[in-house]
């Protein structure tokens, strides 16, 4: 079962947003439940979006496990990739054998 949060980037993916701008916009808000039932959305003022319910939530679990998934993808690929200046580097100096390494990681690391 997929988290909350992920739901939540899936519902919100799925009407056009993106979750990073819209925490940033301060365009809704997570809080625990203080009886212990978990995470609610205690506020929503997503521009254009209402705000969704269990229900909608629920029937997403699927697409925010993948979601979830792909993130810790992205993540270990970019540790992998390493710096950005010596990847540049690298390409000076070999692009064949920097193109063969990147492709080696995307390999190990295969997406949803």
């Amino acid at each position: 079962m997929a988290s909350f949060t992920a739901k939540i980037r899936a519902y919100l993916e799925a009407n056009g947003k993106n979750i990073r701008t819209e925490k940033r916009n301060g365009s809704f808000r997570l809080q625990n439940n203080s009886d212990g039932l978990g995470i609610f959305i205690s506020e929503w003022n997503v521009s254009g979006v209402a705000q969704p319910t269990q229900e909608q939530l629920d029937a997403l679990d699927s697409q925010a496990g993948t979601l979830s998934s792909n993130e810790g993808v992205r993540t270990t690929r970019r540790l992998a990739y390493g710096d950005i200046g010596e990847q540049l580097d690298e390409i000076f100096k070999d692009i064949d054998a920097w193109k063969t390494r990147i492709q080696g990681i995307k390999n190990a690391n295969p997406k949803s």
